[in-house]
């Protein structure tokens, strides 16, 4: 089955992952993992024993990131004593059927640590997420990260990170669930990014500028989340071409150009699209009325044009429209049964209040312009597929 959002609506709009959670294979949101850690909580903890290989060997790695982390406020690392690995806060143990006990979790979400990774911490080969969300870690992700073969989360939002894009976790080949929100990583992101068996991709709230590449309906992703970056040139075609796998994704507050893809229709199960506070022109395309499943449209705050169409405003399942401050010059009779719901103003709608002044409307940006791909152009899209397509 396919995997569902891996956060909750709310969290992923506003870009906070509440501390302490963790994010786990088959959607939701949940808390702890796995057998023991968690400083002694854990009502099942792992029994007591000599120490195995395995354990000793987490109690070097350990020890070694102890040692680099310069600031721990709230004293998670007080607990970091002893041979016992499986004892240590935000550290989790699975005991396997052959006896052997690894660590298979570390969960820091919201301990204000202050330091740097170490290269150590790729010899825990076990380890299956690594959750790091809202401390003060600086510094590289590791190059020796690509040498855990099990790892399939790793959230390293809100912290100090910098530097290009961590090209490491392109190599790590069970990662599904990659999270670099609010960091300060900038430069391009490569064309990988999007080759990747990757579920969830958030890169939002960086620094992180180019182009947005054109493979990205190559992405196997169902959230992805490029907002608050600085990017630049149009919304790469592939994007209408993810087909239903992709259930939200976010460009906003960036500084995108050009038209919304036409293909845009072909995203059955899209339930969030947010395109808002671009430079985006033209119409909206007449394929959203394939988009039964869209619960938030926002366009808000682009350079978009036209007659807002029926084909949007009875979508069934949309429950909120954010199309202000664009240049839209009309409403059709279903939109006017929705407009108390909506905010209109800043655009060019005659007789509505709050609109733009007559000459910013009478200089339409990008009017004219064709927004179809210049090689083939669909006569009709059918929900699903094209019908009748010229050379």
């Amino acid at each position: 089955m396919k995997m569902e959002c891996w956060v909750f609506l709310g969290f992923l709009l506003i870009g906070v992952v509440p501390a302490g959670a963790v994010v786990g294979v088959g959607g939701g949101v949940g808390f702890g993992f796995g057998v023991g850690g968690g400083g002694g909580d854990n009502p099942n903890p792992v029994p007591l024993g000599p120490p195995s290989q395995e354990q000793n060997r987490a109690y070097s790695v350990l020890q070694a990131w102890k040692s680099a982390i310069s600031d721990d406020p709230t004293g998670v690392l007080a607990t970091w004593v002893g041979s016992d690995v499986c004892s240590y806060k935000g550290i989790f143990c699975t005991d396997h059927k052959s006896g052997e006990i690894s660590v298979t979790g570390i969960d820091l979400n919201g301990a204000n640590l202050r330091g740097t990774l170490v290269k150590e911490l790729a010899l825990l080969s076990d380890l299956t997420l690594i959750h790091l969300n809202s401390n003060r870690f600086s510094g590289d992700v590791p190059a020796t990260f690509r040498q855990l073969p099990s790892l399939q989360e790793l959230d390293l939002s809100n912290n100090n990170f910098s530097g290009p894009f961590p090209y490491v976790t392109l190599y790590i080949r069970r990662l599904i669930y990659l999270d670099l929100r609010f960091n300060s990583f900038s430069g391009p992101i490569p064309e990988a990014l999007f080759f990747q068996e990757l579920d969830a991709i958030l890169i939002n709230n960086n620094q992180f500028d180019g182009e947005i590449p054109q493979n990205l309906g190559n992405s196997p992703a169902s959230v992805i989340n490029l907002a608050n970056n600085r990017f630049t040139g149009a919304i790469p075609a592939s994007f209408g071409f993810m087909g239903p796998r992709l259930k939200e994704i976010l460009f906003l507050n960036n500084q995108l150009t050009g038209c919304i893809p036409q293909g845009v229709g072909f995203l059955s199960q899209i339930e969030v699209l947010d395109f808002s506070s671009n430079k985006l022109f033209g119409r909206l395309p007449d394929s959203f009325s394939c988009l039964n499943e869209l619960e938030i449209l926002n366009v808000a705050h682009n350079e978009l044009s036209g007659v807002v169409s029926d084909l949007v405003c009875s979508l069934r399942s949309l429950v909120n429209l954010s199309i202000a401050d664009n240049f839209f010059s009309g409403f059709n009779q279903q939109c006017r049964n929705l407009f108390g719901g909506f905010d209109l103003s800043f655009n060019c709608v005659p007789g509505l209040n709050m609109q733009r002044p007559p000459p910013e409307c009478s200089a339409i940006p990008g009017i004219g312009l064709n927004c179809l791909p210049v090689t083939w152009i669909p006569r009709t899209l059918v929900c699903g597929r094209l019908v009748g397509m010229s050379p």
